[in-house]
């Protein structure tokens, strides 16, 4: 097989999955507390390098380094945790997170399973019978003893917040938003577009960041830059396309030599 094929190719499947991932963040530029997703790249001779390098199966037994595929391969794909900008919304019900921290919610799927995730998006409204619940409708919960339970208010009386995510009415506090943080964001995947999980591995630690009400934060997604970004993929993309074409040119031309020759 010509290598060269196969790096080009290689090369034209890396653009589409970084145009796939650029294409997702523009989609959601408008999304409340969206964190813009990034690909990392591997090649082969880092690849390599790592492979000769691993010792887990002991020196003293043979053992293969493994095909050589030379060109490119998906790394891992990565967050951005950079806050977003707070949009001033002056609704009551709106909050922001303005540094570490993620509100805790009680997602119901379509099966009707529950499960506790975590989102930066704090568009929130209030039901009639006073639970405050996510767009979606998902409840959010809060601090219930050295647990997390459903936030009920007065629908009929003011809801004032302060930046510790107490809830008050009537100058008594209502509630305390279940404020959750994590010590290592590489034990958290995304969930949809705006909730998170934690895997295996994952440290729950309390937040320090403070709430604001009245506000939300925007995307902290740059259109321009994506933009940009995607014009260099699609770039790469046609450079890595024209090195097929130029292959399968010359292939054509060798054949037909052959067949002259022949």
């Amino acid at each position: 097989m010509l290598k060269g094929l196969y790096v080009a190719y290689t090369g034209m499947l890396q653009e589409q999955k970084r145009m796939d991932n650029l294409a997702n963040n523009l989609a959601n530029a408008d999304t409340t507390g969206f964190k813009k997703e990034g690909l990392s790249t591997q090649s082969f001779d880092s690849v390599l390098v790592d492979k000769i390098k691993d010792g887990s199966e002991g020196y003293q037994y043979a053992r293969r380094i493994g095909s050589a595929n030379p060109g490119v391969k998906i790394g891992e794909s990565y967050v951005d945790w950079s806050e977003g900008s707070l949009q001033v919304t002056d609704v009551p019900m709106d909050m922001a997170i303005g540094g570490k921290g993620f509100f805790t919610v009680e997602f119901t799927n379509k099966n009707g399973d529950k499960a506790t995730l975590y989102t930066r998006d704090g568009n929130f409204q209030m039901t009639t019978d006073g639970y405050l619940v996510t767009t979606d409708g998902d409840y959010v919960l809060g601090k219930a003893g050295n647990g997390t339970d459903r936030i009920k208010l007065d629908p009929t009386k003011e809801v004032l917040v302060n930046e510790q995510g107490e809830i008050y009415q009537d100058g008594r506090i209502a509630a305390r938003l279940a404020l959750t943080d994590f010590e290592d964001y590489d034990y958290i995947e995304h969930y949809g577009e705006n909730y998170y999980y934690p895997v295996d591995g994952a440290t729950e630690i309390p937040a320090t960041g403070s709430v604001y009400q009245g506000y939300l934060e925007t995307s902290n997604v740059s259109v321009v830059r994506e933009m940009v970004e995607m014009i260099s993929v699609s770039r790469q993309y046609e450079a890595n396309q024209k090195v097929i074409q130029t292959y399968d040119t010359s292939l054509q031309t060798a054949t037909q030599l052959g067949r002259i020759n022949g």
